[in-house]
């Protein structure tokens, strides 16, 4: 895929930044909110923004949406432990499989947009397995970690969080491809794809 013009790369980066806001606040979602679209915001862009200040700039914005929720709004505080710093690493995995795969997606083939969905599947897996490997053993929260209680509680949660993140990919792929799909535009995504 072609790199996208500035307007394009500002569209997705503001969308993809409203999508971590308004979901990260409740990261389990509910009958009233989506479950949070951190993982695949990180995933997404890699693919379509790439630069490396603007993963900085969500990874920015992920610790500013913490801070107001668990410093202002007194949401719980059992997820931060040292084992966020971890979290870059975590997301990191997710960007550069993004990035990495950005050279290779077509939105105008079908089996190119389910690679990226499986290029998704694998990249959230890893990063799922930092975050909750970090959380797990490095955070403190759990005062005798063994390896087995470990697999269960991975187990437990793990599929919840991939297929958020492959829930949320699926439908930017499907909006993608019905946007490459319009007729040509001068500078349009469809020239893109």
């Amino acid at each position: 895929m072609k790199s996208l013009s500035r307007n394009q790369s500002t569209g997705v980066f503001v969308a993809l930044a409203v999508a971590m806001v308004a979901t990260r606040f409740h990261h389990f979602g509910s009958v009233l909110h989506l479950p949070d679209a951190s993982m695949a915001v990180f995933f997404l862009g890699g693919l379509y923004l790439r630069k490396h200040w603007q993963f900085l700039g969500f990874l920015a914005l992920a610790v500013l949406v913490d801070w107001m929720s668990v410093g202002v709004m007194g949401n719980s505080a059992f997820c931060i432990t040292a084992a966020y710093a971890f979290l870059p690493l975590a997301y990191g995995a997710l960007w550069y499989a993004g990035r990495g795969f950005a050279g290779h997606f077509e939105a105008s083939k079908g089996a190119s947009l389910a690679l990226a969905v499986g290029v998704a599947f694998v990249s959230a897996s890893v990063s799922y397995l930092i975050s909750n490997g970090s959380f797990y053993w490095l955070g403190g929260r759990y005062a005798d970690p063994h390896f087995a209680e470990y697999v269960a509680r991975a187990w437990q949660w793990g599929p919840m969080f991939v297929r958020t993140t492959l829930t949320y990919t699926v439908v930017a792929m499907a909006v993608h491809a019905v946007v490459a799909r319009l007729p040509h535009r001068r500078g349009g995504m469809a020239a893109q794809g």
